[in-house]
């Protein structure tokens, strides 16, 4: 494990980028589904809450896991090609 303060905040930024992305996929899966399934039963307030819901907790999370993810990634790939 390195000591770098520097690697060890970007390992942990890493971390959570990867669980928020995990979750923010998750709530457009549970958005895609019950959409489908409210559309082949019955769209009522509840379902139409469900999707809209989902797809705005999905959104806050994916928008920045996904540019910070992009960073950490640069982040480690001019530390290797820079010999740090």
């Amino acid at each position: 494990m390195s000591t770098d303060p520097v690697r060890v905040r970007r390992q942990r930024v890493a971390r959570w980028t990867r669980l928020a992305n995990r979750i923010g996929y998750l709530c457009f899966a549970i958005a895609i589904v019950t959409f489908i399934v409210g559309f082949i039963v019955s769209f009522n307030a509840t379902v139409a809450s469900i999707v809209i819901g989902s797809l705005v907790i999905g959104s806050v999370l994916l928008a920045p896991a996904i540019v910070l993810g992009y960073a950490v990634k640069a982040a480690e790939r001019d530390d290797r090609e820079h010999g740090r």
